[in-house]
């Protein structure tokens, strides 16, 4: 109720400033903040300048995904999301030039040359074959689609941009640029034998009525969530999987893809098991990376400390914070779009990866 010592008000007329132009439905930020707008244009033959469009605007985009864009350099300059008050609040925040709710303008944009999506897994897929065919560089949040027609779309896209035209696909999978996950790789490369990996989540507790648990929407938490270990233990062996099973707790009326183990076979011999588990106590540590092999054993905890057995000259190291390679991935997206490339992670590789994760989900809900 507004209360102004008069009759009561039957309607509101509320007045713009000029700069918004809502026929546009774009809020143009560089004439409220006094900041000069980029009109930089893709140039054929020369490398991109990572000037960036984000696509949805949520926690982890907000508050990760693009302080670490910014710092490893790239030029923010719109954001796309539904809710216009989120988006002009990180707008302003992180200092972006123009803030929209028209997808289909930001991809039609010429000063955009790479599209960030940070939207609901449901659109992942769709959004990122609209932006390879705008012209743009692609980094989608895992994950990269949800069924395997989305998949192979992406990939008939990709094939038909061969060569001048193609450009850099990422998928955030972070972790395996964490520091510490770095070491390990450089440390087990001399280990010339068959290893056996174990990689332990103890993701915690969702509703079950939550997005995420939706595979229409958010794909499930293994497809959602548990590719990054499938990724990483991907990386880790530098292999290829070849075989794989699961196994779901059993028991009517829960959600079972939360709670599974499931063991992938590398073209190389080595072993890896993920324990994907949401009932376990949140005081245990959330993520911890196993590896065995060559009489040798490295055990990650959380992304903050790395012991080893069996390693001459190294027992353990330790960082004053958690890194799970958030920085470090943005960072080398950015440099590779600058560049020209090569992708931090091959086009095969993320294929690989979704068409797995895929597989074992649908499996899992069976």
């Amino acid at each position: 109720m507004l209360s102004t010592g008069s009759e009561p008000y039957l309607g509101i007329l509320l007045e713009y400033p000029g700069n918004i132009r809502l026929d546009e439905r774009t809020i143009n930020l560089s004439s409220q903040t006094g900041k000069r707008e980029s009109n930089g244009r893709a140039v054929p033959g020369k490398p991109a300048q990572a000037n960036i469009g984000v696509i949805g605007v949520g926690n982890y985009a907000g508050r990760v995904l693009i302080p670490v864009l910014k710092k490893a350099g790239a030029s923010l300059v719109v954001i796309a999301n539904t809710g216009g008050i989120t988006g002009v609040h990180y707008g302003k925040r992180y200092g972006f030039q123009r803030v929209t709710t028209d997808v289909e303008s930001l991809l039609r944009a010429p000063d955009i040359d790479t599209v960030v999506i940070a939207t609901r897994h449901d659109s992942h897929a769709r959004l990122v074959v609209d932006a390879l065919r705008a012209g743009k560089h692609v980094f989608v949040e895992k994950p990269l689609a949800l069924t395997i027609k989305e998949l192979e779309e992406i990939r008939q896209v990709w094939s038909e941009l061969e060569g001048s035209e193609q450009k850099i696909l990422m998928v955030g999978f972070n972790r395996r640029f964490a520091p510490l996950i770095q070491q390990m790789k450089r440390m087990i490369a001399d280990v010339r034998e068959p290893k056996i990996l174990v990689a332990t989540v103890n993701a915690g507790f969702i509703p079950k009525d939550h997005w995420t648990q939706d595979p229409q929407v958010g794909g499930g938490r293994l497809v959602g969530e548990a590719c990054h270990f499938i990724d990483l233990l991907r990386y880790l062996v530098d292999a290829q999987i070849v075989s794989w099973h699961v196994q779901t707790v059993a028991g009517e009326g829960i959600v079972k893809d939360d709670k599974v183990t499931f063991t992938l076979a590398f073209a190389d011999g080595s072993i890896g098991t993920v324990h994907y588990v949401a009932n376990g106590h949140k005081g245990f540590p959330k993520e911890r990376i196993e590896v065995f092999g060559g009489g040798r054993v490295l055990q990650l905890d959380n992304f903050r400390a790395l012991r080893g057995w069996g390693w001459p000259g190294f027992r353990v190291v330790r960082l004053w914070r958690q890194d799970k390679g958030h920085a470090a991935c943005a960072k080398a997206f950015v440099e590779a779009v600058r560049s020209g490339g090569p992708a931090p992670i091959p086009f095969d590789e993320l294929i690989e990866v979704g068409r797995l994760t895929i597989a074992i989900g649908e499996a899992a809900r069976r």
